[in-house]
């Protein structure tokens, strides 16, 4: 690892969550945090809200976080654009049932954890250090389930 690779994996990552709040999803010591990176506008991302509630679930009362981050942009001239009031009414409507983070640029998260698809889930290891490659590609098809080989990865990390 370079000094420079090694700068950016200490880097904090804070992010606002839709009620306003600060949140250092790489501060939680001692937790293993999840990252559901997706977009109000996606519609894959709906399926993404089911495989994060269903991993919620699982890992009830044990050292896990869960974030759904939506990297919507807040710039109104973007084509990503979505404002708070959006952003809540998806996750409303889609059952999210984590705290919302926002990535305002629309792209730090995608660049901070390498991503290079939406959806997909970041695995942050108890030391507040990227856990492996994102887990990317989610499908309509019924027979691809997600959530074993993300729950192996958060299994390992317990």
């Amino acid at each position: 690892m370079t000094a420079l690779t090694a700068l950016a994996a200490s880097a904090q990552t804070n992010l606002t969550a839709v009620d306003g709040t600060q949140v250092d999803v790489q501060g939680q010591r001692g937790k293993v945090v999840v990252l559901a990176v997706g977009a109000s506008w996606l519609p894959l991302s709906a399926k993404q809200a089911e495989y994060t509630n269903s991993l919620v679930k699982k890992y009830s009362g044990r050292d896990v976080v869960f974030y759904f981050v939506a990297t919507d942009s807040s710039n109104a001239k973007s084509k990503n654009f979505a404002d708070d009031s959006t952003i809540r009414k998806f996750a409303f409507d889609k059952k999210v049932g984590v705290t919302v983070l926002r990535d305002f640029d629309g792209a730090a998260t995608l660049r901070k954890f390498r991503i290079e698809q939406v959806p997909s889930f970041v695995i942050i290891d108890k030391n507040g250090v990227q856990s492996g490659d994102p887990f990317g590609g989610i499908s309509t098809d019924p027979k691809y389930d997600p959530t074993v080989a993300i729950s192996r990865a958060i299994d390992k990390l317990l």
